[in-house]
């Protein structure tokens, strides 16, 4: 996944380059800490919504809007655009003149015309009374042909993605006059050749906008991805279907995905596991945690005032909820929670309520820090946390605040979904 970043409170905006990886499609491990791995040199000196092919040869093109910030009056006729072997380097970066309108070229994405035998370039960009898409057609990512209409329903379209399957190739898209995402379709790539070709009822979960569809890589599995826009906060909504044909998309949970952190207006291309392996290897997994709730997978533990609770993510300051998971400072087989924006505070019980708190390096303290993992008491495949000193509490939520009480595989089905959660990214 690529993506750029922005938080509620602006606290993440950066206009890089971000990359996550993932075995699943659905849960994500951020690359080099969340921190950009490129950069634009030129233009506004920003990007937003990135996009990667893998091209014929087996190499990598990335393009992206050109724009720092969220100052959508801006006009701009260019694309950035960066050469990569294995999307561990960066190279060749240029921008690329799409069009001499006066308007923007946003979310620019790409795809293989084999009847052309070139690569087209699509867009989202206005003339005249509306917005609609664009394409260009090139054979190098250098050059580009001049600009010609690609997609024009009658109304206001953003953010299109283009997904071949089977023979028939997908357009999905944002209609701005209802706030839907729609499917269109087409046996061929030709332009135009999309605009009544609509299959699907509009997909929707708030203020959506930036589809992404893409295919599981080993069966007939298709997911779609939408960006929040409002609010405008760093948060993705998914759904899945078992026929692209079909117009039948159902919403996954969160407890079903976890994204990457604070990202927006992502792409997603499919990697091998070597080259999975590679990403890692070159770019690095967070030293950091994000800890999700089981029954309210929406929230996640974080701290707030040095209290200790669940709050639904998206939220600033982001860092109170990022959780180095050290070994135990009682146990070493145990682990102790310390805190990523106060690297001298830890999590303890104090009247059995966890806080955060400095460690005073006493025994007590160390104690009250520490806590072993256990197979989720509501589920298995997730963790719950038993305290050190009190072996018979477990962590657990109760009205959204942590603490730790007695458990067990007898307690009442809330009480251990309220002690189980999920370690992640």
């Amino acid at each position: 996944m690529a993506y750029f970043t922005e938080s509620p409170g602006r606290v993440a905006d950066n206009y890089g380059l971000h990359l996550a990886v993932s075995p699943d499609g659905l849960n994500w491990t951020p690359l080099n800490q969340n921190r950009p791995v490129a950069t634009p040199t030129a233009g506004t000196r920003g990007l937003r919504d990135p996009y990667v092919l893998r091209k014929q040869d087996g190499t990598f093109v990335v393009l992206a809007t050109d724009l720092y910030g969220t100052d959508f009056t801006q006009q701009n006729q260019y694309i950035h655009a960066w050469d990569s072997t294995d999307l561990r380097g960066f190279t060749g970066y240029r921008r690329l003149k799409m069009h001499s309108m006066p308007t923007h070229t946003w979310a620019p994405e790409a795809f293989w015309d084999a009847a052309r035998g070139q690569y087209g370039i699509i867009y989202s960009a206005r003339s005249g009374n509306r917005d609609a898409f664009y394409v260009n057609y090139t054979a190098d990512f250098q050059t580009v042909s001049a600009p010609q209409l690609f997609f024009d329903p009658g109304f206001n379209v953003l953010d299109a993605t283009v997904h071949s399957h089977g023979g028939m190739h997908y357009l999905y898209y944002k209609n701005m006059d209802d706030g839907r995402l729609y499917g269109a379709r087409s046996a061929t790539l030709n332009p135009r050749s999309f605009d009544r070709g609509t299959y699907t009822g509009g997909v929707v979960n708030g203020g959506i906008e930036a589809p992404i569809v893409v295919k599981a890589n080993d069966r007939d599995e298709w997911f779609l991805w939408g960006d929040s826009f409002a609010p405008n906060n760093g948060e993705l909504y998914a759904w899945r279907s078992g026929d692209i044909r079909g117009d039948g998309w159902t919403p996954l949970t969160k407890a079903q995905y976890t994204q990457p952190l604070n990202a927006k207006h992502p792409t997603i291309t499919p990697i091998t596991a070597a080259e999975h392996a590679n990403l890692l290897a070159r770019w690095g997994a967070p030293e950091w945690n994000r800890i999700k709730s089981y029954n309210f997978p929406d929230h996640l533990i974080r701290h707030a005032g040095y209290a200790a609770r669940i709050d639904p993510y998206p939220f600033d300051p982001y860092a109170d909820s990022q959780w180095r998971l050290v070994p135990g400072l009682a146990d070493p087989a145990g682990v102790s929670f310390r805190s990523v924006n106060f690297p001298d505070r830890y999590l303890r019980h104090s009247g059995y309520t966890l806080v955060l708190a400095a460690d005073d390096g006493s025994p007590t303290f160390a104690a009250d820090a520490t806590f072993h993992r256990t197979a989720g008491l509501a589920d298995p495949a997730w963790t719950s946390f038993r305290s050190h000193n009190f072996p018979d509490r477990y962590v657990r939520h109760a009205g959204y605040v942590l603490r730790i009480d007695p458990l067990s595989s007898g307690s009442a089905a809330s009480a251990r979904q309220d002690a189980t959660f999920q370690i992640g990214h």
